[in-house]
């Protein structure tokens, strides 16, 4: 069959979750479920008819940048070092817990010491694009649940950095604390860089020529794509660096208009994250990783939520408040299949535990959402009275 072109790919995807998520709506069913299960109808496990998946799941983490990008936008600075102190101790805490816990499950499935620490490294991160998108605005932006979400979710970005770079020195069988630590330095460094730029190049241009709208969106663009760049080359991630661009920007009066000018296009590439999540997932390695992997998805979807609720409340947090955020992060995350791929790519796991992986993430995400939308204020909910844009 001839390979099908990037043009015919967008076709079938966007067409394809056109009419597919028209059926969700009338099911009452989330749309992230509508697209991943695209993913597998029309990826290589399925009629095959996208086969340029990995082209598309590069592209796809675009999405995850402007993500980012967006959420420092609509965060003040002082709110951030406020929100990053009562997240340390939860973060650390929790991720210490899950580590183990993934660990534990490692084991008694048979994975090897090296595959069970990888698999515990998964199962500590929840997703930021499902933590974040089935936030309420409103609740973002001005709301003490907003800044708790927004907190933990950077702290994991952190020991995801810290995970990965790991793992990128596992093949030589040592980590490489000298680079490590190096990457961490660069970090304060990177953003007083950012402000620098910010307060003496971008708000001057920006102040001038508001007026040109164009303009504004083109150097809000180029500003979130190099800063994620820079973040890259000085060993920290894309994601982190898209984060510091947004957030030295935030307290410009122009910042609400980039917000709403790069919306539409987030989510663009976030419909090409789904679908290539749900793509790239072999449907052949099922019945090998199919008892494992349930066991993980149930393990994370009931123990995450108490272990966030107990943390928080032990914070001063309010019940309530606590099983929201607990529920809201009740998933493994997007940086877990990345560490799925690099720790497969290093030939440290292998298919089994890599899938295994992969499809926790695929259910933890798919009965996540479905528990945010049925039950919690969200901009895609159902029911009419829990629906906040």
């Amino acid at each position: 069959m001839a390979e099908t072109s990037l043009f015919q790919s967008f076709f079938l995807i966007f067409s394809g979750a056109a009419l597919i998520a028209t059926a969700a709506l009338y099911g009452r069913q989330p749309l992230l479920v509508a697209y991943i299960a695209l993913g597998v109808l029309l990826g290589p496990s399925g009629v095959g008819v996208v086969d340029n998946v990995q082209l598309l799941a590069d592209m796809s983490t675009i999405g995850i940048i402007f993500l980012l990008f967006l959420l420092g936008l609509d965060m003040q600075p002082r709110a951030l070092v406020s929100v990053m102190r009562k997240a340390t101790f939860v973060g650390l805490v929790s991720c210490a817990l899950f580590l183990g816990l993934g660990f534990g499950i490692g084991q008694l499935f048979g994975f090897t010491n090296i595959e069970s620490w990888v698999i515990g490294m998964a199962m500590m991160f929840s997703s930021t694009i499902i933590g974040i998108k089935l936030l309420p605005t409103t609740v973002l932006h001005h709301k003490h649940l907003g800044e708790i979400m927004v907190g933990l979710l950077l702290f994991q970005d952190f020991v995801a950095i810290a995970c990965l770079m790991i793992l990128l020195s596992g093949s030589t069988g040592q980590v490489d604390l000298a680079r490590l630590g190096m990457s961490f330095a660069a970090l304060p460094l990177l953003v007083v860089a950012a402000w620098v730029v910010v307060k003496y190049v971008l708000l001057p241009l920006l102040t001038r020529y508001d007026r040109f709208h164009e303009y504004v969106f083109l150097v809000a663009l180029g500003w979130c794509m190099g800063m994620a760049e820079m973040a890259e080359v000085v060993g920290l991630s894309r994601e982190i660096g898209a984060f510091i661009a947004g957030i030295t920007l935030a307290t410009s009066p122009i910042s609400q208009y980039i917000a709403l000018s790069l919306k539409p296009l987030r989510d663009f590439f976030l419909i090409l994250f789904f679908f290539s999540l749900g793509a790239q997932f072999n449907l052949s390695m099922v019945p090998e990783i199919a008892l494992p992997a349930l066991v993980a998805a149930a393990a994370v979807l009931v123990v995450k939520p108490v272990v966030f609720r107990y943390l928080l409340g032990n914070q001063s947090e309010h019940n309530v408040l606590s099983w929201d955020v607990g529920f809201r992060l009740g998933q493994i995350s997007e940086f877990s299949l990345l560490i799925a791929f690099l720790a497969a790519s290093q030939q440290l796991i292998g298919s089994a535990a890599s899938h295994l992986i992969q499809a926790t993430a695929i259910i933890t995400f798919l009965v996540s959402s479905y528990i945010v939308v049925m039950n919690f204020p969200n901009p895609i909910a159902i029911k009419d009275h829990l629906r906040r844009d």
